[in-house]
């Protein structure tokens, strides 16, 4: 993690290629921690030369968070991963805009991203579950742009960001029962944490991959209605949803690809409120994201 480049010519190696994005293990097969360099490098270059048209620029942002997630999930921690940034980005601060070895670095992320940018839909899998980002938007039909779903008994739920305002929603279906009158997110408060919560053994479990409340931000949804059709879990026929604001999908942005968010949903009981989880992987959301742009 500590290495550094020698020059310019070489911040874009073949690890940069599209294939090895489309494929995450094939991304952590390969060296994670210099791929984030080098996109990080790139994509803070970018920002100060405008090297690329926005949709190569968008491109090669989702690449550079995926990395960033498979440079975590190598074992790196948020502290080592953080420096490896702040040094690529003096690197690129360091550099003329129309240096020869910049140009040539430039010309190459053209070359692996100018396909990839064209791309209208990817899928981002995780430890326990996938992200599906899908950049085609209805202006009239609310559509899923980032989701994954979750099973919580015998309830459902889709989450992700919906529409052509990539509103972070909530949609769920109850098997029996009252329905929630309040949904909430609860997102790890990467301010005043160190890092993630795992539970080694609660294995695949989502829920031993949450920090406690009291180390949490809570999002209370905005919004509550029935939910349209399209974004219904499969096969199910009614649901409610519920409309959070940008912020939580801003706080979800900056988790430990291995850590989960729980979605937490309130029913009115005898005295105190009863409350039934949901719980999404984190993943690459950061990628899935950018990927949208």
């Amino acid at each position: 993690m500590t290495h550094q480049k020698g020059c310019v010519a070489r911040w874009i190696g073949v690890s940069i290629g599209v294939a090895a994005m489309a494929a995450p293990s094939a991304l952590l097969a390969a060296n994670a921690a210099d791929q984030l360099y080098e996109r990080t490098l790139m994509t803070a270059a970018d920002s100060r030369c405008r090297l690329f048209a926005p949709s190569v620029s968008a491109a090669l942002d989702a690449s550079r968070a995926q990395a960033r997630g498979a440079t975590l999930r190598s074992g790196a921690s948020e502290q080592q991963v953080t420096a490896l940034e702040q040094r690529a980005r003096v690197k690129a601060a360091g550099a003329a805009c129309d240096s020869k070895d910049l140009t040539l670095a430039a010309s190459r992320v053209k070359a692996a991203f100018d396909g990839y940018s064209q791309m209208l839909s990817m899928t981002y899998p995780g430890d326990v579950s996938s992200w599906k980002a899908e950049r085609s938007a209805s202006a009239t039909i609310p559509v899923w742009r980032l989701s994954q779903p979750s099973a919580f008994g015998a309830d459902r739920m889709m989450f992700g960001l919906a529409g052509r305002a990539k509103a972070v929603t909530a949609v769920a279906t109850f098997d029996s029962g009252p329905r929630p009158y309040v949904a909430r997110i609860i997102v790890r408060d990467t301010s005043r944490t160190l890092g993630p919560y795992i539970d080694m053994r609660a294995g695949r479990s989502l829920a031993g991959k949450v920090a406690p409340r009291n180390a949490s931000l809570v999002f209370t949804a905005e919004t509550r209605e029935e939910a349209p059709l399209t974004l219904l879990p499969t096969g199910a026929k009614t649901g409610l949803s519920f409309r959070f604001p940008t912020a939580a999908a801003d706080a979800i942005a900056q988790l430990d690809p291995r850590e989960a968010v729980t979605v937490e949903f309130a029913f009115q009981g005898r005295g105190d409120e009863v409350t039934r989880k949901a719980y999404v992987e984190v993943g690459d959301f950061a990628a899935g994201r950018a990927f949208l742009r």
